[in-house]
């Protein structure tokens, strides 16, 4: 997700049904929603993860003719040792692009990162997606590419991007190869077209969010940021949300729907000031459990964010299928169970910023696997591009099979 100034500004600035009159005359706001149990974060169990360190990237740093920020997905190939990282830059900075990295970690620490290639992904016409400006001339889709996973069978790459209000594009999955040459693509449902009809849809920027195959890589799990508009308000002080995490076949077939429910914005400092809470990633377990990446941001005086970031086991089992359920708000169902792995809110670090990705690493002989972040910067000088490693301990519950 990227904190756009616009957004954020006008929250900041417009009264709030000044707001609403704005968004709902773009068609991308719907009519007040009651208003939802809150979202409680129980305390943490026995310590999950043990941080093995922290890599950072220059700001802007250039590399074979891009610039590289915005990080916004993560994912590693055993086969090959290679990790790739996704760009959320809309073909703005350079064309959308991912990159191919070496990332060197043990028990001992986290002890390099290196980038080692570009990839630039391809339209269906074999062109690279455009710009705005190149939008405008009709030159295609402008991707917002905010999730990368590697294809357990062939080594392709899945990518999710978030869509745009204003360009009327809806979010998808599209699926290149290595070298970026288009091969298919998983369509949104019409559940979450962009800003087409007012109270309906996907909400500008809250989009797809979370890519994981599923544990034995037959299908995808796909999580919305935020809540439909049709499913009730955002995250806010006092109440959650609820998300839709979707398990489509690979040839784009809903196969399966659950609502997950957000955390309510966690008390932070700055109660007066601009906040958000989402998904940002999500990452399979097993055939039942998948691992929840929620991140709340809120505006500090200096235009910084501080973060809160949780990572959540989230169970499946007895959970409604709710792919037939035009609305959520007031709906009968059953949502699936969460429960708190890691706040990483306490690391000994200098700084926790917008963790975006999340993957399952290498094992390193100490614990039962490991697991790799990394932050989206957003281009911000007031932000940094980290890669977090991580640990994953025998007693934390989700150690892969």
């Amino acid at each position: 997700m990227r904190l756009r100034a616009l957004r954020t500004a006008a929250r900041a600035w417009l009264p709030a049904a000044a707001l609403a009159t704005i968004l709902a005359a773009a068609g991308c706001a719907g009519p007040p929603a009651p208003a939802l149990t809150p979202a409680l974060t129980p305390a943490p169990g026995p310590a999950a993860l043990a941080l093995l360190g922290e890599q950072r990237i220059a700001l802007r740093q250039p590399f074979r003719d891009t610039i590289v920020g915005g990080l916004s997905g993560i994912d590693y190939d055993a086969r090959s040792g290679t990790w790739f990282l996704v760009s959320d830059d809309r073909s703005a900075l350079g064309p959308a692009r991912l990159y191919t990295a070496t990332m060197r970690y043990d028990a001992n620490g986290f002890h390099a990162l290196a980038l080692d290639g570009v990839i630039v992904p391809r339209q269906a016409d074999g062109t690279v997606f455009p710009g705005r400006r190149q939008w405008l001339e009709g030159r295609g889709e402008v991707p917002d590419f905010e999730a990368v996973r590697v294809d357990p069978q062939d080594g392709s790459l899945w990518l999710a991007t978030e869509g745009d209000c204003s360009l009327k594009e809806d979010p998808a999955v599209i699926h290149v190869a290595r070298d970026g040459r288009y091969l298919s693509r998983i369509a949104a449902p019409a559940m979450f077209a962009m800003c087409r009809q007012a109270g309906y849809g996907s909400r500008d920027n809250l989009t797809f969010e979370g890519l994981s195959f599923s544990h034995d890589g037959s299908s995808l799990w796909v999580a919305m940021e935020g809540p439909l508009q049709q499913d009730g308000p955002e995250p806010a002080r006092g109440h959650g949300a609820v998300a839709r995490i979707t398990e489509f076949a690979r040839d784009g077939r809903v196969l399966r729907q659950v609502a997950y429910p957000i955390d309510a914005i966690p008390a932070m400092p700055g109660q007066d000031v601009p906040a958000n809470n989402g998904v940002t990633e999500i990452l399979a377990v097993d055939a039942h459990r998948l691992l929840v990446l929620e991140r709340a941001a809120m505006r500090q005086p200096d235009g910084s964010f501080a973060n809160d970031i949780r990572l959540y086991e989230m169970d499946l089992r007895g959970a409604s299928d709710i792919r037939d359920l035009p609305a959520l708000a007031g709906a009968d169902y059953v949502p699936a169970r969460k429960r708190l792995v890691s706040g990483l809110r306490k690391l000994a670090l200098p700084r926790l910023d917008n963790l975006e990705g999340l993957a399952w690493g290498p094992k390193t002989g100490r614990g039962c696997a490991t697991l790799a972040m990394v932050s989206d910067d957003n281009f911000n000088p007031r932000q940094v591009m980290q890669v977090l490693a991580f640990d994953v301990l025998p007693d934390s519950g989700i150690c892969p099979p």
